[in-house]
Parts: structure tokens; sequence; C-alpha cells
């Protein structure tokens, strides 16, 4: 019961929001929401451990926050709005009239949108890469669950600014096969490192001491949030190769973003990070792996449901050598 009531609430919008969308569309609408919302879920679930980390950090109310303004930014921010901001950016229109396409013309849209196709990929890729870099490029780390990797890995961490380094030169040599320009590869994957370092300086730059709980919980949520967008762009993209139509995406998108939310405030208060001590390390692999998709994508298709075992698969293999870690002890 206890691990229940994190969930009563995205259950019961998901019923909602299910029914009204089968009401409205019938039920091809109601299955294509309710395979989007565990499209979602399952591109994201080490995107929920990750946040984790960064949750436990913050005060109950900004936890609060998370679920409740939270939500909000990442269904009609990152779901709704960002993709209309990529397209107008992109096709050099403005935001009010590829708003306009996107109801009144959703193939179009569409077209717009898996136009930008490369540039969102190098972007979403670069910023992840740097989440999994800055996680296992680090000398201080003692605990390391792939050790034969993890040990060597660490060590570059003696060497200054290495992670964006390597994240430089994998774009530069994405650039050469890419089907997108280098300009545009590059051009967006910069900014997908700038990106991460200026908000994890900020975040680690403000200390969490309680008279500065309020301040450094908004740069943690805001850098949560920056998270969310970058695990989430690849779902979107997906999303819109599946259906065209604006308010069965937001409405499944949605439901898996709730869904992940509650489960990262679980994680945090059930304690689950100290006990299944490889689960951050899967998790990390996870976005490794999505990263790596994610740049492939900009040369090679790679289907979504790829993309989703990777993570699926890290996390079930490090929560088994977490468990028998503990029965070890």
């Amino acid at each position: 019961m206890q691990t229940l009531k994190f969930f009563i609430a995205p259950i019961t919008v998901s019923v909602i929001a299910l029914a009204i969308v089968g009401w409205w569309g019938g039920l091809g609408a109601f299955l294509l929401a309710t395979m989007l919302a565990v499209l979602e879920v399952t591109l994201s679930f080490d995107n929920a451990v990750v946040n984790a980390k960064v949750l436990k950090e913050m005060s109950a109310v900004w936890q609060r926050r998370f679920l409740t303004w939270g939500i909000l930014l990442s269904v009609v921010g990152t779901r709704l709005i960002l993709p209309i901001i990529i397209v107008s950016i992109v096709a050099f229109m403005s935001p009010f009239a590829i708003t306009m396409l996107a109801f009144t013309d959703p193939a179009e849209y569409t077209r717009l949108l898996l136009g930008a196709d490369g540039s969102i990929k190098a972007f979403g890729g670069a910023f992840l890469l740097m989440v999994a870099l800055k996680f296992f490029v680090d000398a201080g780390k003692t605990v390391h669950w792939i050790a034969a990797i993890e040990k060597r890995i660490a060590k570059w961490g003696n060497i200054e600014a290495i992670e964006a380094a390597l994240v430089m030169l994998v774009l530069v040599v994405l650039s050469f096969f890419s089907h997108d320009s280098a300009a545009t590869i590059l051009r967006s994957g910069i900014v997908g490192i700038v990106l991460f370092t200026v908000t994890e300086g900020v975040a680690n730059g403000l200390n969490i001491e309680s008279k500065h709980v309020v301040r450094s919980g908004g740069v943690l949520f805001l850098y949560l949030n920056l998270l969310d967008t970058a695990f989430s762009l690849d779902g979107v993209i997906g999303a819109f190769a599946l259906t065209t139509s604006l308010p069965i995406i937001v409405v499944g998108l949605g439901i898996g973003a709730y869904f992940v939310r509650s489960l990262t405030v679980y994680l945090v208060r059930a304690k689950t990070l100290d006990t299944l001590i490889y689960l951050e390390h899967g998790a990390h692999w996870a976005i490794l792996g999505l990263a790596g998709a994610m740049f492939a994508g900009l040369v090679v298709h790679v289907p979504e449901i790829f993309t989703a075992s990777i993570g699926i698969a890290f996390i079930l293999l490090s929560y088994y050598s977490s468990r028998r870690e503990i029965k070890a002890h």
C-alpha cells in the first residue's frame, strides 16, 4: 500500500485522460495514446533513476513542485511548445505560424519536425553523453559496477574538461558521415555541451545549506527539467512517426511523463538508490546507450524498440547485480 500511494494520482489521471481520448477519437486514438504512454515510460525509466539522485538533494517543497509545476513544464513545454520552437528555427518561420500549422495541417507540421531530426538528435545525444561521462569520468569514484571498464574510464577524470573534448570529437567524426550538414551537427551538438556545462556548473556552485535551499532547489529544478527535455526528444520524434494528432501525442507522452516523475519521487522516498547500489550505474549505462542511439540515428535508422530495449536491459541487469550484492553481504 505504501508503494501504491505514489501511483494513485497518475493512474487516476491516466484512466480519465485515456477515456476522454477514446471518447473523442475512438478505439484507434485510445490504443495510440496508450502505446505512446508505454513508449515514454520505457524510454525514460533510466531518467527516473538519474533524476532521483538529484531530487533527494532538494527540499520536500521542491520535490512537490517537481510533480506539480514540473509536470506542466514537461507536458506543455517539452512535448508541445519545444517541438514548435525547433520547427520554427529550422524552417525559418514564426512560432505563431508553426502553431497554426500544427493544428490546421498536422501532416505538414510533422514533415517539418522530422526534417529537424538531425538537429534534435545532435543536441540530445551531446547533452546525454555529457551526463553519462560526468558520472563515469570521475577519479574519485570508488563504487564500480562493470569494474573492468568503469575503473579505466574513471582515471580519465584527472584530465580537465575531458568530457566536453570527447563529445566534441564524436560530433566531428559524425559530421563526416551524417546525412545532415556538418554545420547542423556541430552547431546543435555544441549547444547541448554548453547547456549541460552551464546548468551543471551553476548547480554545483550552489550548496544545499538551509539558507540556500530555495535558490538551490530552483536551480536543481531547472536542471531536472533540462534532463527531462533531453531524454524526451527522441520519444517526441518517435511519437510523430506514429501519429500526427497533437492531442493524442500530448496525452500519451504526458501520461508517461507523469508516471516517470511519480517513480522518481518513489525512488527517493524509498531510498532505493541507497539499497540497490548499482542501479545508478545501470541508469547511466542506459543513458550512454540512448546517447549512442541518438548519434547512430544521424547515420542510420534506429528503431525506437531497440533504443528502449537498451535502457531496460541495463536497468534490469544493474538491479540483479545489486540484489546479488545485498545477498552476498
